[in-house]
């Protein structure tokens, strides 16, 4: 899971922090947990799916592998995209993009091609750019819920979530109940405050048996937020040590005792229901720092 970064000093907006902690946790480069749903598989010569390697080190060797045969025919479809997909994984993202920019030079209205260069794009923090290539990557009459779930976690990157959720409804109109949608669409609904509704949409998430990390990690987060800090332990559980999951939600807790995002949305909530706000120092004890979270 990635580190969080500090809350801003002086308590910025609670939303624009809550968008970081959660893109954060949602790494795929899109948007955190946001998911661009291909870098754990990647075309071979028969154009069939493959799982990427997992150790770093295996990684390291199949794109120095793919690096070889796209050096020799630069643009060409296969390579270029198993080559891309490895440097995504790889974390290289300006890297992958100017990969996947050759093939699509090469073929300008190959929609996978250009799906995929959407999502390298993406990865390199080229939002809007992405969402123009990617937008051209589908049809009505052949839409794409991979690249609408990219256009999703972009919408909601530049803070346009209702644009953002949009994205994800459709995506899953074409591919129902696929997790990593779902979980976007429930950080999404996190980032606009509907904490109920974002952890019912985890949940859904979470149980597929196609669900990953990613997934869990997003419906931990929120579990947090809501100050369900044990549920969100042993969600973190199931991916890692006692330790380390106990870790990670404290340095979820610490984040939210820092910052005014807690404050904010107990306001929010109270407000919704007709209740007086309750003062800033209510804050609940489960929501006070127990550890810093350990560095690497």
């Amino acid at each position: 899971m990635p580190i969080f970064s500090s809350p801003p000093a002086g308590g910025a907006p609670a939303a624009r922090w809550l968008r970081n902690a959660a893109f954060a946790l949602a790494i795929g480069a899109l948007g955190g947990c946001r998911d661009t749903g291909d870098i754990t598989g990647s075309i071979g010569s028969s154009g069939s799916q493959q799982a990427l390697p997992t150790s770093d080190a295996d990684l390291r060797a199949y794109a120095d592998d793919w690096a070889k045969r796209y050096d020799a025919n630069p643009g060409e479809k296969i390579a270029s995209m198993n080559y891309a997909r490895a440097l995504r994984a790889l974390t290289r993202y300006a890297q992958a993009a100017a990969v996947m920019q050759a093939a699509a030079v090469k073929a300008p209205k190959d929609m996978e091609v250009l799906g995929a260069y959407g999502k390298a794009l993406a990865d390199a923090g080229q939002f809007e750019q992405a969402a123009d290539v990617l937008s051209r990557s589908y049809t009505p009459e052949r839409p794409n819920w991979s690249s609408m779930s990219v256009q999703g976690s972009i919408a909601d990157q530049l803070g346009d979530h209702a644009k953002a959720q949009d994205f994800y409804r459709d995506a899953l109109k074409i591919a129902p109940g696929e997790p990593n949608v779902l979980s976007n669409l429930g950080l999404s609904y996190a980032l606009t405050k509907q904490l109920p509704l974002a952890e019912q949409v985890l949940r859904q998430a979470a149980e597929s048996p196609r669900a990953d990390a990613r997934v869990r990690d997003n419906l931990a987060l929120v579990l947090s937020l809501e100050g369900k800090f044990g549920e969100a332990e042993q969600v973190e559980r199931q991916d890692r040590s006692a330790q380390a999951a106990a870790a990670n939600v404290a340095s979820i807790r610490q984040m939210i005792a820092q910052s005014n995002s807690w404050r904010d949305i107990q306001t929010l909530d109270a407000r919704k229901h007709g209740v007086k706000p309750a003062p800033a120092k209510a804050a609940p004890d489960s929501a006070v720092p127990v550890a810093d979270r350990p560095a690497g």
